[in-house]
Parts: C-alpha cells; structure tokens; sequence
C-alpha cells in the first residue's frame, strides 16, 4: 500500500475505533457485568495473534467461554475443514451469555481497542493463532503481508461456513485489492451480516 493510502487508513481506523470505544463504554459495562454474573473470572479474554509481517500481539475478546476452557479443547472435535482452524458449532466450553456475544458479534467490540493501538485495521484478514501460522505454507502466509482487521471479505461472505482456503484466497484478494473504497463497502457489508449472525458460532 502506497505511503498516502496507509495514512488515510490508520487515520481512519484511529477516527472509528475512538468514536466506537467511546459511544459503546456504557454497554461495554453492561456487557462485563453480564459475563461476571454468569461465571467467575475476568470478562475479557486476551490471546497472542499473528499480525503483520509475523509479528505477535495480544488481541482481546469480552470472554465467551468458562475461565477454563483451553485445558479442554484437545479433547473435542473439530468441524472446521482442513485441520489447520478450530471450530466447533455446538461447543460445551462456551457459556449461555457467550453464545449470545459471539452470534451478534458483540465478543469483537474489544478488538477496537487493538484497531487504536495499531495491532490491528479496521478492514483486513482476521489475525491467527501463533500455532495455526506455523502450519501455512508460502502462499498462505501472504495473508501476514498486511495488518489484520476486525472485519474482512470472508466475514461478510459467510464466515466458519467457508473453508479455511477459501478464507485464504478472498483476504489475498482483498490484499491485491485493497483501497479505502474497498473497506468502506467491507465495513457496510459488515452490519447486516452481524444482523443475521450467518457463519458465526
């Protein structure tokens, strides 16, 4: 990306994500007192990720699953093809409240914090785990070339439904296409697909 197009797009993300933060602090509170009634621990939940270029950052959630629920991951299936992603529709580990956040996409509200720190865009491939990275191959780690993003092609189009190499190819299209008309129409796209919560569980 050309010098004058990342300065337009880190403005930008710095612009939406302060006036997001700000506008939603009072449901942010009301979301963490939910999480805390329902189960013990903190209600957010941070993880290290693969941004750009390999680097590794930690990037948060509000908590959708008990305080304990890595120690029990090996022990479950996975519904996503491809091995390399983890997914399971109906997963024991996550709590009633986390069920709700994570089909309306509220447990991402966090990740703008990271958006205003400048580990992560707005628009852009969804950041991996450090084990996931380790797995790709040359032309699945073009998707580091770039900053990740909170929202990105694949999410609008139909999110776990999608395989992981077709997630792959759409964010190496977004890469090769990438302008700041291309991620306003993202971002656009993004709303009704929180709405309808299609792909996401």
């Amino acid at each position: 990306m050309q010098p004058n197009k990342f300065f337009i797009k880190r403005l930008f993300d710095i612009c939406v994500s302060t006036i997001v933060l700000l506008l939603l602090s009072p449901f942010v509170l009301i979301v963490v007192l939910t999480i805390h009634l329902e189960s013990s621990g903190s209600a957010f939940f941070s993880q290290a990720r693969v941004g750009k270029d390999g680097q590794v950052f930690n990037m948060w959630k509000f908590r959708s699953m008990y305080i304990d629920a890595e120690k029990h991951k090996t022990k479950l299936s996975n519904d996503m093809a491809g091995g390399i992603l983890f997914k399971m529709k109906k997963d024991p580990r996550i709590t009633y409240m986390g069920k709700f956040i994570r089909k309306a996409s509220i447990d991402e509200i966090p990740q703008f914090w990271n958006v205003l720190k400048g580990d992560m865009s707005l628009v852009g491939p969804r950041p991996a785990l450090p084990h996931e990275v380790k797995q790709y191959n040359e032309y699945q780690r073009q998707r580091l070339d770039v900053q990740p993003g909170i929202t990105c092609i694949w999410q609008v189009s139909g999110r776990s439904e999608l395989s992981f190499q077709q997630q792959v190819e759409m964010d190496l299209e977004y890469i090769a296409k990438q302008s700041f008309c291309l991620d306003i129409i993202l971002l656009l796209k993004t709303i009704p697909a929180v709405l309808t919560g299609r792909g996401a569980y």
